[in-house]
């Protein structure tokens, strides 16, 4: 019984309650933006949810200071990362190379436009995975990221208080 108190004690002080309760709204954070993406994907076969945007929901929500979790990060890194999906994809195919430099290209970009966001270093796998055409940039990625970004800022104004982005 003892190491079970030592286990709750040790849990309460690395997790204060403001804490938790950001850590909750997080939660809450994600769990909205996934769920409209998805129920409109659902309800309109709009294909707006890509596997990607779980991870941009851990950094807009859990991580909201982070420079990549900014709007010009999370919009232009899908964007760019997307292109060069689509880039390699109208070259090469469905082929182990086009799935490599498809991500190396796409790191590259968001290094030299300054866009960095690690979720969408996964945009060309998508991208080649599903075939896709050159309107998979507008629906889902570039509505699917401007989504996430708009209930960031929300979130930030309204549940954090902050008024605008950090970076």
């Amino acid at each position: 019984m003892a190491s079970h108190q030592s286990l709750r004690q040790r849990f309460a002080r690395a997790v204060p309650l403001t804490a938790t309760r950001s850590i909750l709204m997080a939660g809450l954070g994600g769990f909205g933006v996934i769920f409209l993406l998805a129920e409109v994907t659902a309800r309109f076969e709009a294909g707006l949810l890509i596997a990607p945007f779980g991870a941009s929901c851990v950094l807009v929500f859990g991580l909201p200071q982070s420079p990549l979790a900014q709007p010009r990060s999370v919009i232009g890194g899908h964007v760019v990362s997307t292109v060069m999906g689509l880039l390699v994809f109208s070259f090469l195919g469905s082929t182990a190379l086009a799935f490599g430099l498809g991500v190396g290209l796409a790191i590259v970009t968001m290094l030299l436009t300054k866009t960095v966001h690690p979720p969408a270093g996964a945009d060309p796998i998508v991208v080649i995975l599903a075939g896709a055409s050159w309107s998979f940039l507008v629906v889902p990625v570039l509505t699917g990221a401007l989504t996430i970004v708009a209930a960031g800022m929300l979130f930030r104004r309204y549940v954090l208080r902050h008024p605008a982005p950090a970076h």
